[in-house]
């Protein structure tokens, strides 16, 4: 009986690591069927998101939203709604943010448009090739039909926007409207639609604005399934072995060691 000194019957020790094992491989199974799962949920969100933007991006455009609705505007009922607002822009006050675009790299022409009531919208007014570029600046009212985006605040990619060095790399509308000492500046802004055939020469062009929504939630939840799966086969490969029959555990082994 030397083999038992000090502590424990070996057995009892074995016993313990497979209840151990067995939760552990228990927990990740459920962990990764509960991933699994919530990644299918949120492919069924998505989708239900995409449908309600491709229905809405083709309704009759609506009255831009004015300050006593500013509180209510938000990205899953208001994002790509089409809207009209009529105003006059203020290019002085013109922010170029960096753009990536199907015509290539450039900046989107971000103008103040003051409405009727003196509040203020940040127009996305189109693409230009580069900072320099002499691009067309209407007088006078204009009536502007696009868009609505919500706020895009922070910066771009690794990149931070940088307010004193006048560079920008997303639609950051607060930090625009006090680097252009601009208020009361409604929470959204509007990318300008059209026709980019009929823009002229020098930009800006509109109507470059991408409608897309990044879907891979199905492939996630195949991923998570599978490694649920695959610790379920392990799990179940690994109790095989250790209780197939005529397996007596370390304790018998070691008795018939000790005749």
């Amino acid at each position: 009986m030397a083999n038992h000194a000090g502590g424990a019957p070996v057995s009892a020790r074995r016993w313990a690591a497979r209840v151990f094992w067995g939760l552990l491989a228990l927990g990740a199974f459920a962990g990764f069927l509960a991933l699994g799962q919530w990644q299918v949920e949120r492919r069924a969100w998505k989708l239900d998101l995409i449908q309600r933007v491709e229905e809405r991006v083709h309704a009759d455009p609506l009255t831009a939203p004015r300050p006593m609705d500013w509180d209510g505007v938000n990205e899953d009922r208001d994002e790509y709604r089409p809207v009209r607002l009529h105003g006059t822009y203020l290019h002085d006050r013109d922010t170029l943010v960096q753009a990536t675009t199907r015509l290539g790299g450039g900046y989107w022409v971000m103008t103040p448009l003051r409405r009727d009531d003196g509040t203020l919208v940040l127009i996305n007014r189109g693409y230009v090739p580069d900072r320099d570029a002499d691009y067309a600046r209407p007088q006078g009212p204009v009536t502007v039909t696009g868009l609505l985006r919500v706020d895009q605040p922070g910066g771009g990619f690794l990149r931070d926007n940088d307010p004193a060095a006048d560079r920008w790399y997303s639609r950051d509308l607060a930090a625009i409207a006090e680097a252009r000492d601009l208020a009361p500046v409604a929470p959204y802004f509007v990318d300008v639609t059209g026709d980019p055939d009929a823009a002229p020469e020098a930009g800006p062009v509109p109507g470059l604005t991408v409608i897309e929504f990044h879907n891979n939630h199905l492939v996630y939840a195949i991923t998570w399934y599978i490694l649920a799966l695959m610790v379920a086969a392990g799990a179940l490969y690994t109790a095989r072995q250790e209780f197939r029959p005529g397996d007596q555990g370390d304790d018998d082994h070691d008795h018939s060691g000790s005749h």
